[in-house]
């Protein structure tokens, strides 16, 4: 079980706010983190990865001390596996070669042909990453972190630039290996759809706190809960600004007097 509780200053588009975050999430467990853009969720996920130092607080994982006041442990040496939006590749590395040198043992070569087979890439095992599109990208960095042998599978919005396609073959790939190799995955993801066909839980993070938590199919009930969106066009209306809000496979157009938003900007709305 992974259990911390971190506070960091962060610096949004709406000024600072201090993200103040305390959770446990079980071994094993699937844990999706929704929110607007800006609410501190990657910033979460660096903190826990070690790639951040939290301001206070603490982080530990069944009997290991990751941080608190006198401990910091070194990203390298948590047990983590991070997989980014921008897939973070080496560009002078073959497939088969980024998976060797991401091994905590070398010798074990048996798990580098398991994780191609599992992901599809054993044909491909050769090429290097300007020679792949963006799935099989994504399906490599996801092969990496897993052959960290990581307790904690972290997943940074991985989908978020793949077509529809793509993204329902690549969610069938990732909980298959989260089944298959007994891992604790916690995932930043804008997409419901994918949050309730692979989250456990959902927990929800808003100005650096969370507002709730709960089972998928309770939190993104049709019309119960607010739908987080993504701002695709803004125009002016007279005195006022329609804004165009894509919510999954489909556009919502709400007319506001207040044009503090902007192109690209999350945001929730009711059904």
């Amino acid at each position: 079980m992974i259990d911390f509780h971190v506070q960091k200053t962060i610096h949004s588009v709406q000024g600072p706010l201090v993200l103040d975050v305390s959770l446990q999430i079980k071994s094993g467990e699937w844990v999706a983190l929704c929110g607007p853009s800006g609410s501190g969720k990657t910033t979460l996920l660096r903190l826990l990865a070690g790639l951040e130092k939290p301001e206070s607080g603490y982080i530990t994982f069944d009997n290991e001390v990751w941080y608190n006041n006198r401990v910091f442990v070194k990203p390298q040496d948590r047990s983590i596996g991070f997989v980014f939006q921008d897939y973070a590749l080496f560009p002078n590395m073959s497939i088969r070669e980024q998976l060797l040198f991401a091994l905590p043992d070398s010798r074990n070569q048996a798990l580098v042909d398991e994780l191609l087979e599992l992901t599809g890439l054993e044909t491909l095992a050769h090429r290097y990453p300007a020679q792949l599109s963006g799935g099989q990208k994504q399906r490599v960095a996801l092969a990496r972190a897993v052959a960290r042998q990581p307790k904690l599978l972290v997943l940074d919005e991985p989908l978020s630039a793949l077509d529809q396609e793509t993204r329902l073959r690549l969610q069938d790939e990732m909980e298959k290996i989260h089944q298959h190799f007994g891992l604790t995955t916690l995932l930043v993801s804008h997409d419901a759809a994918e949050v309730k066909r692979l989250a456990n839980r959902v927990v929800c993070i808003e100005a650096g706190k969370i507002s709730k938590q709960g089972l998928p199919q309770e939190l993104f009930a049709s019309g119960s809960q607010p739908v987080l969106g993504k701002v695709i066009a803004i125009q002016t209306v007279e005195e006022q600004w329609l804004v165009t809000i894509q919510c999954g496979e489909t556009k919502r157009q709400l007319l506001v007097a207040d044009p503090s938003i902007q192109l690209g900007d999350r945001v929730w709305i009711r059904d």
